[in-house]
């Protein structure tokens, strides 16, 4: 029991260090005027997630209400949590709280408000967030007793997000100037850095899901080594071939896109089907970042491309790969592959779902906040930056 718990709570601490990960990762990507804003809308993530989770959030995510689309109120204030173990799970699951709304932050990058991001991440949290939690992974959830598999958070964090990002950036519109032009990210070695603290990370996100020191959560911590490491690969020789250089932004996203393309699937497959998974991710995602000049959406920092696309890859690949017989005391369903059939529609499904009701979900408050608060800045202010105009500061002053 103590080691468990003592697993599960490094593993909260790993994942609650990947929000400033991804802060770099982001901020490297946008350009020197924004720099700060990027990382303060990250952050913002650990400052007011966490009241929401503990004030009602984690309630009705959790609560055993008995309905299958939402928990309820009885857990408010972790109200009768006093086992070493669910206080432990608590701590744990609000780090993924946290850091699934900073994921959307990439999308909408030069050009909303901080104040409205401010006000967004909360009514997010409880609205869009909270409910596709307890359908995937609460006891009574609908998604959960299809059944559907997600390890870590394939289809509940990162196509969540995704679809988020996706519906919050056709509100906010295209920055001023785009798709002719396009900015260059300002610190390459910061993106480099915070795929490092995410990869990092991931090891807590994917095998603290075990929600013990276990055979699982050794399994879950080789299969997100070895995917990350095959879409690392898989991307540079994609471009590679197609631009004839192989970037350090690539290298990057290559490892991110196959971080999460094994989450949904970490703890239900073998390790050499982990290749697979690294591998999908970092080819089809590299082909996916461009649908947003096809389609003309601005998603600044690619948030549809990698997380949208990526979490859906894996959920799908799962539905072809679980193998219960790789995993030690693996009783789930398996995959095609395996003598299974009906999970893999209900991977669809449950991805499509999700996607679905968080791309409405979204575009409804999105909408509703830009016709009362106003979610994108003025245009002067996006040529000046938002780190002066939104918090008074800039990355880097030159001294005279």
């Amino acid at each position: 029991m103590e080691g468990d718990t003592a697993w599960i709570l490094t593993s909260a601490a790993l994942v609650l260090f990947m929000v400033p990960g991804l802060a770099l990762f982001y901020g490297g990507m946008v350009r020197a005027k924004n720099a700060l804003n990027m990382l303060n809308m990250n952050m913002w993530c650990l400052g007011i997630v966490p009241v929401v989770w503990v004030l009602v959030g984690w309630s009705l995510a959790s609560g055993d209400s008995g309905r299958s689309w939402l928990g309820d109120l009885s857990v408010v204030g972790l109200k009768g949590v006093n086992s070493t173990e669910d206080i432990a799970t608590f701590a744990f699951l609000m780090t993924f709280a946290c850091i699934t709304p900073a994921l959307i932050s990439g999308a909408v990058a030069d050009r909303m408000k901080f104040s409205a991001w401010m006000v967004f991440v909360p009514i997010w949290s409880l609205v869009v967030y909270a409910p596709v939690v307890y359908w995937v992974y609460g006891a009574d959830g609908w998604i959960f007793n299809l059944p559907a598999h997600d390890f870590a958070g394939g289809t509940a964090i990162h196509v969540n997000a995704g679809a988020a990002a996706l519906a919050l950036a056709i509100v906010l519109g295209k920055r001023t100037g785009w798709p002719q032009n396009r900015p260059a990210p300002h610190n390459v070695p910061f993106v480099m850095l915070g795929a490092g603290i995410l990869w990092f990370g991931w090891f807590g996100f994917n095998a603290g899901s075990a929600l013990g020191a276990n055979g699982t959560a050794a399994q879950a911590f080789v299969n997100t080594f070895i995917a990350a490491a095959a879409g690392m690969v898989a991307w540079m020789l994609v471009e590679l071939a197609k631009t004839g250089k192989a970037s350090t932004i690539g290298m990057a996203s290559g490892v991110v896109a196959a971080l999460v393309a094994i989450t949904p699937a970490a703890g239900f497959v073998g390790s050499m089907h982990s290749l697979v998974f690294g591998a999908a991710a970092g080819v089809i995602c590299f082909f996916a970042i461009e649908a947003k000049f096809r389609f003309g959406f601005d998603d600044s920092l690619d948030v549809v491309g990698i997380h949208l696309v990526g979490g859906a890859v894996g959920g799908v690949l799962l539905g072809f790969m679980a193998d219960s017989s790789a995993v030690p005391g693996g009783d789930f369903i398996d995959g095609v592959f395996f003598g299974g059939g009906i999970l893999l529609w209900n991977q669809i499904l449950s991805i499509a779902a999700v996607c679905a009701f968080s791309f409405v979900a979204t575009y409804i408050i999105a909408k509703v906040m830009d016709k009362t608060i106003g979610l994108r800045v003025t245009e002067s202010t996006e040529m000046t930056g938002l780190d002066v105009s939104d918090h008074g500061e800039a990355a880097y002053v030159m001294e005279p």
